[in-house]
């Protein structure tokens, strides 16, 4: 017999679904404490769907609650479900779905989908048939409620339809959608559009076979006139031509041609979805020879679209030229995440190369949903920019007067936006105008609109690089002056984007800065008193950043006194829970590695109050691991930033941390860390390591029996930073060892050997040291750039064979080829040093292990600008032997190998 509720319980239901609509939080609590009362009873959940399916005479906000708790309950205890109550609860689904009530159908599909993703389709048979013959009713509700329950199933399991494990249902679904483009209801249409975009990033095989079909069908909907059915033709096409541009190509002109029509689509979702076709182009090795004719009518739509729409002033509170008194909310602020200590070299030339995009658009509009239809159009003007580079300037250089210096200030904006969207495609092309243009911006920093002044600071930060090429007093000067002023602008948004854009600048001009280091200082503790809390971790950014920028310059008494008070007021003021400790920590870490000893009256505290974060935070861990159920997993970024921080004292104190580390468990607890799960605290923990055996080695030799095998354990690429800040930690310990060492080389040696033999050993250009001439190369830098593990297991394998030759020589024929090639490609620095007169002293022990690749020792010999003396006459000794032993006419013929400029180089430094 069919469930009934009984009666006095339907209304104790109803009168608990009315009570959960109050406002009062009293009221609130009451209702939560009955939900976990009544969740005891099994078929409250029949009164549940009961409600939501049969009592029409209830109103339908109270109907679709009902059916949300349903919802919520089949997340949290499904399983626990009876049998008879599932099976009801599935019954009346499908059954209703057809209400005439849009909001209850809607509810009614969130219940189905949600059942089916908890492991339901293959235990509910009938559910796919039944919802796909429903979508031939004659009846409007009962397709269309059907394909909304349709459609929600394809978003939670599209990787579950398109398997064996159901059957393959696509091979019947898809067909059957597409039938669906043609339906007279638009609300359909879109549904069913919807439906196959869920299968088109995935390939599904049997939207694959159906494919000309599924292009044909979106064509023919080109010009619905409903703007979500052209929103979906839109994302499809913008799909397709990420997984199936073999299909676009023939058709290419046509769609291009559509894409620039619906750019300019007066429903911004519909324009929003046919923007991102230009940023997913870019990527496509066709874009160019596709795109090339378009240019003149899509760069004009691109540029009117980065302009500021109505509602997004009134968001922006565009009009709110000073709000610095007024403090920030809470969700205004992004969670930070730390980025853990990774050790760097720095390469031959030089030069950067960045793995961190730029932000495509200024950062600005954080408080608008994160992606709208201006920041879309930036960012395509920026991809496109560095597919095209010069060549779009004919287009945008006619258009760009006319907006820079446009009366109306929202037109004006959105041209200083498109000159920042372009910085790094069009550099060189833009070179000639920007004598012109920075004066122009800098004058642009003192605008009456706030997000004139913001965009400007951003604006100017993408050419930093330039201004700072320039003599000093043309063009720097001028824009620290102006942005210094803006640091203390009198709007918060302007603050932030000045503070970021200083940043910038500071790390671009570098020890060009250090004139004025005493203005710089007082502005940047000036806004210490005067920022909200927002703004303040921006500016530690800030801070950390000169710090990193001028290094040792800092360490003068005078501008110690300026800087110190406040951060070490706002260290005092901060709880150890407090995550605003994270930027904070951050820049101290930055600022004590340029004070050096300049740091030392603070350091005591500071080195106290790490040691006690590191050890809170292993305390938790260690609750959390024995009793999950009562306590909370700690946040590990406080031992992080903790473990970094004590990196910077250790690197910037040097031999003073010795005192420090003498009266802390420091050992003990780095012995911990260094095996913990997390790869960002065993990464920093070998930064640590690395950094306390350069400063005080008598504290952490005691302890190298127990922490060699953790070292060979971490030697693993996989984690690729935690393997290099291992690997680095190995050499610096080798160094103080020397021959003690033996025992472990075993331990250590294999792995190092594999990595260097790796054929896909990731090999990144590293941050350029050369921009920081305070910092030597060895040093550690926080960045998030992927480090060269390949050049530190070179030098670490140099470095073990300089104090242990007897047992690393007899390695030599594994590893001396791409130990040579690697090593080649950094500048003259100790670290080289080190491993060359390893390999020397190697050579020497095993001659015969460097025959078949002398020449690629040649080779990186010649890579040497200017060695030491005692390390030019050991290369001298090798040559000569080696040309010694072959004979001149052998030699002869060896060289010929050479290429002119090794031959020449070799002739001219060794006579060989």
């Amino acid at each position: 017999m069919e469930w009934q509720p009984d009666e006095q319980g339907l209304q104790q239901v109803l009168q608990l679904l009315k009570d959960s609509q109050s406002p009062n939080t009293v009221t609130q609590r009451a209702v939560q404490q009955k939900l976990e009362q009544l969740n005891q009873f099994p078929d409250f959940n029949n009164y549940l769907i009961f409600v939501l399916t049969r009592l029409k005479t209830e109103d339908e906000p109270t109907r679709s609650l009902s059916g949300l708790i349903l919802k919520n309950n089949v997340k949290a205890h499904y399983q626990n479900f009876p049998p008879a109550v599932a099976d009801f609860i599935k019954k009346e689904c499908l059954n209703s779905i057809g209400d005439p009530s849009p909001l209850i159908r809607a509810t009614i599909g969130i219940l189905i989908t949600t059942i089916a993703s908890k492991g339901e389709l293959q235990a509910w048979p009938e559910l796919l048939p039944q919802l796909c013959n429903l979508l031939n009713s004659e009846d409007y509700n009962t397709c269309e409620g059907s394909f909304g329950a349709l459609q929600k199933i394809c978003e939670d399991s599209s990787e579950l339809l398109d398997s064996d494990v159901l059957n393959r249902p696509l091979n019947i679904m898809i067909p059957k959608f597409l039938q669906f483009f043609k339906h007279c209801s638009p609300k359909i249409r879109s549904h069913a559009i919807a439906c196959v975009n869920q299968f088109i990033i995935g390939r599904a095989q049997a939207l694959m076979d159906n494919i000309d079909t599924f292009i044909e069908s979106l064509f023919a909907l080109a010009a619905d006139e409903d703007c979500e059915v052209r929103k979906n033709v839109c994302r499809a096409l913008v799909m397709l031509l990420e997984v199936r541009v073999d299909r676009l190509i023939p058709h290419m002109h046509s769609i291009i041609q559509y894409m620039l029509q619906r750019t300019q689509d007066p429903d911004e979702n519909v324009a929003l979805e046919a923007c991102e076709f230009w940023l997913t182009l870019a990527e496509q090795p066709i874009c160019k020879e596709v795109l090339s004719g378009h240019l003149v009518q899509l760069i004009p739509i691109l540029v009117n679209g980065m302009k500021y729409s109505e509602i997004d002033i009134i968001l922006l509170k565009g009009d709110v030229e000073e709000d610095e008194a007024v403090p920030d909310s809470e969700q205004d602020i992004k969670p930070r995440f730390h980025k853990s200590r990774t050790v760097t070299l720095q390469h031959e030339g030089g030069e950067a190369e960045e793995d961190e995009d730029i932000d495509d658009d200024d950062d600005d509009d954080d408080t608008l949903s994160d992606w709208n239809l201006r920041k879309c159009s930036a960012a395509a003007l920026d991809v496109l920019a560095n597919v095209f580079r010069d060549e779009l300037l004919p287009h945008l250089l006619p258009l760009l007067k006319g907006l820079l210096f446009h009366p109306d200030w929202v037109v004006k904006e959105s041209g200083i936006l498109v000159l920042g969207a372009i910085a790094e495609g069009c550099m060189q092309g833009m070179v000639p105008y920007l004598p012109e243009l920075i004066p122009h911006l800098i004058q642009c920093l003192c605008d009456k609109k706030a997000l004139v002044r913001s965009i400007a600071c951003w604006t100017l930060s993408r050419y930093a690089h330039w201004v700072v090429s320039q003599p000093p007093d043309s063009y720097l000067k001028p824009l620290m002056t102006e942005l210094l002023k803006r640091i203390l602008d009198g709007n918060k948004r302007v603050q932030e984007a000045a503070c970021s854009a200083f940043a910038t600048l500071e790390e671009e001009a570098c020890t060009e800065l250090v004139p004025y280091l005493g203005f710089i200082l007082d502005t940047l503790v000036f806004a210490f008193g005067k920022y909200q809390h927002k703004n303040l971790l921006i500016l530690y950014d800030a801070i950390g950043t000169l710090a990193d920028s001028v290094g040792h310059h800092l360490n003068q008494p005078e501008y110690i006194q300026k800087l110190m008070p406040p951060l070490i007021a706002k260290w005092n003021e901060l709880k150890d829970e407090d995550k605003d400790l994270f930027p904070l920590l951050e820049c101290l870490s930055s600022v004590a590695t340029a004070l050096q000893s300049g740091f030392l009256p603070y350091c005591e505290p500071v080195y106290q109050r790490c040691v006690t974060l590191v050890q809170k935070t292993l305390a938790q861990a260690m609750m959390y691991s024995q009793h999950p159920d009562q306590y909370e997993a700690p946040d590990k970024d406080f031992m992080i930033v903790a473990l970094d921080l004590l990196s910077g004292l250790a690197e910037g104190l040097g031999g003073h941390v010795e005192q420090l580390v003498a009266r802390s468990n420091i050992m003990t607890l780095l012995f911990q860390c260094m095996q913990d799960t997390m790869p960002e605290v065993r990464q920093s923990s070998f930064a640590l390591l690395g950094d306390l055996t350069k400063a005080c080695f008598p504290h952490v030799k005691p302890c190298i029996a127990e922490f060699m095998p953790i070292l060979g354990l971490n030697l693993n690429p996989e984690f690729i930073s935690v393997c290099n800040n291992a690997t680095w930690a190995i050499g610096e310990i080798s160094i103080q060892m020397g021959t003690e060492m033996q025992p472990y080389v075993g331990v250590v040696l294999p792995h190092l050997v594999e990595i260097i033999n790796r054929p896909n050993t990731p090999k990144t250009l590293l941050e350029n040291t050369g921009a920081c001439p305070y910092k030597s190369c060895q040093c550690l830098i926080v960045n998030n750039h992927l480090t060269d593990v390949f050049l530190y297991a070179a030098i670490t394998i140099g470095r073990l064979g300089y104090v242990c030759p007897q047992e690393v020589a007899p390695q030599l024929p594994q590893f001396i080829r791409p130990w040579c090639s690697s090593l080649r490609n950094i500048r003259d620095n100790e670290e080289k040093d080190s491993a060359f007169r390893g390999i020397c002293v190697m050579i020497g022990v095993n001659p015969g292990g460097v025959v078949q690749d002398f020449i690629f020792f040649c080779d990186a010999v010649a890579s040497w600008v200017s060695p030491k003396d005692d390390l030019r006459d050991m290369f001298y000794k090798i040559l000569h032997g080696f040309k010694d032993q072959v004979g001149e006419e052998n030699w002869q013929q060896f060289s010929e190998q050479f290429p002119p400029l090794l031959k020449e180089r070799l002739s001219a430094c060794y006579g060989v």
